[in-house]
């Protein structure tokens, strides 16, 4: 029989704690892979292209959306673009694996609307908007404009709950991490 790979969506409003989650699911599932993003935002630091992120030109990035090669893709912020390659889904999928994307609300919609049953989409919000905002502030990344640009987003993606799969509340990040490894098991086992 061959293999029919499946996706986990995983998404949040920044500061929710998906990349956690995501991570956890990762050690928890041989079976998973993670799907690389491409942006064209600006390397922080500690990131490794390739591995954390494909970091590429705004100019290559809007080539490579003329060439149809993004399964999904976003203007997240202006001129600032997050996708999920093609080749990178079919990379994974390749090598026998199931895929794990932790991704913008907007961007897991769209791979929901392209892959529909193959596609588990998991919607993580905070306890409160009020914890969101502290959990940016405390984060330290941004400077107070890029601040009020990610909390103002987040606000307006808490409002899409109601169109994903599966509600997780990261009230206590080991109960949520529990949850999401139930969720993603019934999924692949189904």
């Amino acid at each position: 029989m061959e293999f029919e790979g499946k996706m986990i969506v995983v998404t949040a409003p920044s500061g929710a704690g998906k990349t956690t989650i995501v991570k956890h699911l990762l050690q928890k599932f041989d079976s998973i892979d993670f799907s690389v993003s491409a942006t064209t935002r600006y390397k922080r630091e500690h990131e490794i292209d390739g591995k954390d992120y494909f970091f590429i030109t705004p100019e290559r990035f809007k080539q490579l959306i003329a060439e149809d090669a993004f399964a999904e893709y976003e203007m997240v912020y202006e001129n600032q673009y997050y996708g999920t390659l093609m080749s990178e889904i079919e990379r994974i999928w390749h090598s026998g694996k199931h895929i794990i994307f932790d991704i913008d609300v907007r961007g897991a919609l769209s791979l929901k609307r392209k892959f529909g049953v193959r596609c588990l989409t998991i919607f993580i919000k905070p306890p409160s908007k009020e914890m969101l905002i502290e959990r940016l502030v405390n984060r330290k990344t941004e400077n107070p404009e890029a601040l009020k640009k990610r909390i103002e987003k987040a606000s307006l993606e808490l409002s899409y709950e109601p169109l994903f799969d599966f509600v997780l509340i990261n009230d206590q990040l080991e109960v949520a991490c529990l949850e999401a490894e139930l969720v993603t098991e019934r999924f692949l086992n189904n």
